[in-house]
């Protein structure tokens, strides 16, 4: 017996009014907005465990060094506290990236609807403040008034701070492995030195560069401005 295929119009079907159409618009307007609300709240607390891991390694190291004054007890305690730290670093920094893209995702949806509420009524177009193409320009107007980010932006945002950290503890990390071969001060400070910069060239620089790249050319915008 042969399926027959369903009518998606059928012979009664009419189309939705402007009342209608508003309010699916809104409903879906809700839901973005609390899906970013979620994500952001992720996003700090996400920052925030790796924080307090970090201030009790911290204090967790200050005790060692205590009672064993800085000996090889103390060294062999830091190489198993701290790389279970940076782990935990890395981790964040990386989610903190994937929930950067899922805001501007996001955004690019919120402001699709706002192009819908424009061509539903176009007179109030002068009283929106926010975006309502989806291209990344109207995406970053959305987000805040600033359409580049600064240096001091860039430097006081959540996944650099958290880079920064990472980038300290993989320095120390290697100085204190260093120190197993050559416990010549100068030698392990260097190590640590140079280790911190190129990771934080990594972490900062070539990683969000790559990822922000990548997702650009994913954008297809479908409203772009004219």
């Amino acid at each position: 017996m042969q399926d027959v295929p369903l009518d998606p119009k059928p012979a009664d079907w009419l189309p939705a009014s402007d009342a209608v159409r508003v309010q699916i618009l809104a409903t879906e307007h809700w839901s973005l907005l609390a899906t970013r609300s979620m994500v952001w709240n992720e996003l700090f607390s996400r920052a925030s465990t790796f924080i307090t891991v970090l201030s009790a390694s911290i204090v967790a190291l200050a005790l060692v060094a205590q009672a064993t004054d800085f000996d090889d007890g103390f060294r062999n305690f830091a190489l198993l506290v701290l790389p279970v730290t940076l782990l935990l670093g890395i981790g964040t920094l990386i989610r903190l990236g994937d929930a950067m893209t899922e805001d501007v995702w996001l955004v690019m949806g919120m402001n699709r609807l706002r192009h819908a509420y424009i061509d539903l009524a176009p007179d109030l177009e002068p009283y929106f403040m926010t975006g309502h193409h989806d291209d990344f320009e109207s995406i970053l107007k959305t987000r805040g008034p600033r359409r580049h980010m600064g240096p001091s932006q860039i430097l006081a945002a959540t996944p650099t701070i958290v880079a920064i950290i990472d980038s300290v503890l993989a320095g120390v990390i290697a100085a204190l492995l260093a120190g197993f071969v050559n416990d010549d001060p100068l030698l392990t400070t260097t190590i640590g030195v140079t280790t911190t910069i190129a990771v934080a060239v990594v972490l900062i620089g070539i990683l969000p560069l790559r990822g922000i790249k990548g997702f650009m050319g994913s954008l297809t915008p479908r409203f772009p401005r004219a």
